[in-house]
């Protein structure tokens, strides 16, 4: 299965989590939920070849990184930061968008790190996960 249907998949299972006892609904679709969505969907396709040479990795508080920047040729560094910038504002956003339409902001924290187990569970093997603070490769 490629990237970007793991990347779809993984929206449809991400339905609810158990945030501060009491239901959470992760699929909740509002206008700014789904602009966000369409935009990291829109970008995953740039991304995917560097999750799978290793430049880019899934970090362990929901955001990624840089991991080897080696690994990208010189003249296409400065587009990967910025995929990587714009996909960390776009997570960044998202969370708080999920938060704030469940009529809790204040759980923005626990929906970005369950997001962030899920993207790590859900990563296609041969990309790399930051666990406990080390790099591993899936």
């Amino acid at each position: 299965m490629n990237a970007l249907i793991k990347f779809c998949v993984a929206w449809l299972v991400l339905f609810s989590v158990n945030v501060a006892s009491a239901q959470v609904n992760i699929e909740i679709n509002t206008p700014g939920v789904s602009a966000l969505k369409q935009s990291m969907h829109d970008r995953h396709s740039q991304l995917a070849e560097f999750y799978g040479n290793g430049a880019v990795g899934l970090t362990s508080d929901g955001m990624i990184a840089v991991r080897d920047a080696s690994a990208v040729p010189l003249a296409a560094r400065q587009k990967v930061n910025g995929l990587v910038a714009a996909e960390n504002q776009d997570r960044k956003a998202l969370y708080a968008e999920i938060a704030r339409a469940n009529g809790h902001p204040e759980w923005e924290g626990d929906i970005r790190n369950t997001f962030a187990q899920r993207w790590i569970q859900r990563a296609q093997a041969g990309w790399w996960v930051q666990i406990g603070g080390s790099w591993k490769k899936k």
